[in-house]
């Protein structure tokens, strides 16, 4: 069966939300929505570190309710952190992976929401304000507070959660008027954008991940994954690794170990099943990669949570 070809921007949505720890609370839906994806999470109070993948579409994340120490950084670069509670932004459309974590109250809700703005629409903004939409770029915003951007999506979500049919006139009003705002207060419209043809496109991307952890058991098939693309061996890899800072075995690899992790802390398998549970045949070779990953054995990694319980 066919993958069905979805908008950038819903591709984008899809790949970061299997990457991102949390829950859905809202996504929309219809015609209304043709020029934005928006979803609201509830995020876990604490994330030690995840890999965000290089966006093409502008990315606003609003936090909703709770409160958070934010920390990002480049992947050679310092730990920079912002504090976030309701009313706060993140804006982004970056060509390279950077890594995230954060550490929230104990007795906060975090929700946020998350918008990508579709560039048809970015590009009719543009062409209101007389910008050239080939060098149109949004700067990226950490911790940012703004009383126009708060409003405008207390309303979206107003209108997401309402039950009846969102208004089309009201919703695309919102959106505009959200998007002339940022690219008069956060666009860089004075520099070529870089070329971004070594990544790997968003819906690809999704397709891969997906294929790969539906397939964790199994050999690592570079080929298969290649071809899923539509791209050589060469060029997927390289796609694959400027898109998400890592090979695609790497990805793999570190995947298959954190599957084993959750097994070993929530089932009372033996550590030889896990090893056949996660593809590995050779119960030395699973606890060599095991270890190399986590810094511990299977079993001091099992008695350690054991301990913690």
């Amino acid at each position: 069966m066919g993958v069905p070809c979805l908008p950038s921007r819903r591709a984008a949505s899809l790949a970061l939300e299997q990457l991102l720890p949390g829950k859905k609370i809202a996504q929309s839906e219809g015609d209304v929505w043709n020029d934005v994806d928006v979803q609201i999470f509830s995020r876990p109070l604490q994330e030690d570190e995840i890999l965000v993948p290089a966006v093409a579409e502008p990315l606003l994340v609003w936090v909703i309710s709770g409160e958070a120490n934010i920390e990002e950084r480049e992947l050679t670069g310092p730990w920079e952190q912002s504090k976030a509670r309701a009313g706060t932004f993140y804006l982004t459309q970056t060509d390279t992976p950077y890594l995230m974590r954060w550490q929230g109250k104990d007795d906060t809700c975090f929700e946020v929401l998350h918008l990508y703005l579709g560039l048809e629409l970015v590009n009719r903004a543009g062409m209101s304000l007389n910008l050239n939409s080939s060098r149109i770029r949004m700067r990226d915003v950490s911790g940012g507070q703004d009383v126009f951007i708060s409003g405008i999506l207390s309303g979206l979500v107003a209108e997401m959660q309402s039950p009846a049919i969102a208004n089309p006139l009201f919703v695309n009003g919102l959106l505009e008027s959200l998007t002339v705002h940022l690219l008069r207060q956060y666009a860089d419209t004075k520099s070529e954008a870089k070329p971004r043809s070594t990544l790997l496109p968003t819906w690809k991307l999704c397709r891969v991940l997906e294929h790969m952890e539906a397939h964790l058991a199994e050999p690592f098939d570079l080929d298969a994954l290649a071809a899923l693309c539509r791209m050589s061996r060469f060029h997927f890899s390289r796609s694959f690794r400027a898109t998400t800072a890592q090979t695609p075995s790497g990805w793999f690899m570190q995947h298959r170990v954190q599957k084993a992790s959750e097994m070993l802390r929530k089932t009372s398998l033996s550590i030889i099943e896990i090893a056949l549970e996660t593809g590995y045949e050779s119960p030395s070779h699973f606890a060599q990669v095991f270890r190399r990953v986590t810094g511990l054995s299977p079993r001091d990694y099992r008695k350690m949570h054991s301990l913690n319980k």
